[in-house]
């Protein structure tokens, strides 16, 4: 019977975590279905209370830590001119297969067509492609 009513005590930890997110609720819950399995084998409450303890402990004073680094690692910013990949572009200067020009994500770069037998008029939407040093390759928005 004691190991239902830790399974229950888990599966509500582990639901009221989704509300709180801060992963404690978690290892509580963790703690709980840990115990739960201590109680199956038959030891007496007194010993479930212990474990559930030194689990609860366990698990909050070294895999939570862990976790939060690991999940709340801040993402790192990309600010190489690969990262304008992709991005839409306006046509500032037809584009040729040598030379052209567009505004790209604030700034004025160079451009050229990505076919060589396809031109763009001033004004038009293109996406980039690629970069050939500084110069964008770049092609129709679709």
């Amino acid at each position: 019977m004691g190991a239902i009513i830790w399974f229950i005590g888990a599966l509500v930890l582990a639901g009221l975590e989704l509300a709180v997110g801060e992963f404690t609720l978690l290892m509580l819950g963790a703690a709980a279905l840990l115990t739960a399995g201590v109680s199956l084998a038959g030891v007496p409450i007194w010993a479930e209370l212990l474990s559930f303890a030194l689990f609860s402990g366990a698990l909050l004073f070294f895999l939570r830590p862990a976790l939060k680094r690991r999940l709340h690692k801040p993402a790192a910013l990309d600010t190489s001119i690969k990262a304008l990949i992709g991005h839409s572009a306006e046509v500032l200067e037809d584009i040729t297969t040598t030379q052209g020009q567009i505004k790209l994500d604030g700034s004025i770069w160079s451009a050229r067509s990505l076919d060589p037998a396809h031109t763009f008029e001033a004004g038009d939407i293109v996406n980039v492609v690629s970069f050939d040093g500084a110069t964008a390759v770049v092609w129709k928005e679709y």
